[in-house]
């Protein structure tokens, strides 16, 4: 399971205008805001953009100007694929270590979406005993149980994250990513794909 939402697109207009700096080429720019405040790019900037994205990394630095922010909601064990892409990235995320207690624990806190019947039958038996340990946590406030909440959490426990990319990292995903055997990788790209100008900038 993987859930993104407020998704925002930043400072096209001024990468678009550093893309026209090695030639100082400014006064060929042709893009526009819309009526609802949107950066439109024109014709002959979006092809300019294009031809600089497929000539190479160095050649579309202005792309990492373009700024992505949103809120993903994932599975810690996609976390761990997605920390490979830190650079360039910041994230803040929901804290386990404060906050791991801080209510029930329940089915829908975890990622089961592709779990067998039987499978499913015996972890929902274990989030009933994460939830005892909790609930004993609560009442003696002993160190140990707490370390056993921490380390009995699977991998599948989903976490909140509000992550700031570029394109230039979108591009490194979205190639290395996209026919991943993870279902959470295929949202996300599809996510990636619904960006304005996805398909010159970042899936080309």
């Amino acid at each position: 399971m993987l859930k993104i939402e407020r998704v925002s697109v930043m400072n096209l207009e001024n990468a678009i205008r550093g893309a026209r700096n090695p030639m100082n080429s400014w006064h060929l720019s042709d893009s526009h805001y819309d009526e609802e405040g949107n950066y439109v790019l024109g014709e002959k900037d979006l092809d300019l953009a294009g031809r600089l994205c497929r000539a190479g990394s160095d050649h579309r630095k202005f792309v990492r100007m373009i700024f992505v922010s949103m809120d993903v909601t994932a599975p810690l064990y996609w976390w761990k694929e997605y920390d490979t892409y830190k650079v360039g990235t910041v994230a803040n995320s929901c804290s386990t270590m404060h906050k791991i207690h801080s209510k029930p624990f329940t089915l829908e806190d975890f990622s089961h979406d592709h779990m067998t019947p039987d499978a499913l039958s015996h972890f929902q038996d274990y989030i009933s005993y994460l939830e005892q340990v909790r609930l004993r946590y609560l009442e003696t406030k002993d160190k140990e149980l707490w370390y056993d909440m921490i380390q009995l959490l699977p991998s599948s426990y989903n976490q909140l994250r509000t992550c700031t990319l570029n394109y230039e990292n979108l591009i490194s995903i979205y190639r290395a990513r996209k026919d991943h055997k993870l279902q959470e990788w295929h949202t996300f790209c599809h996510v990636i794909e619904e960006l304005p100008y996805a398909s010159q900038l970042i899936t080309f």
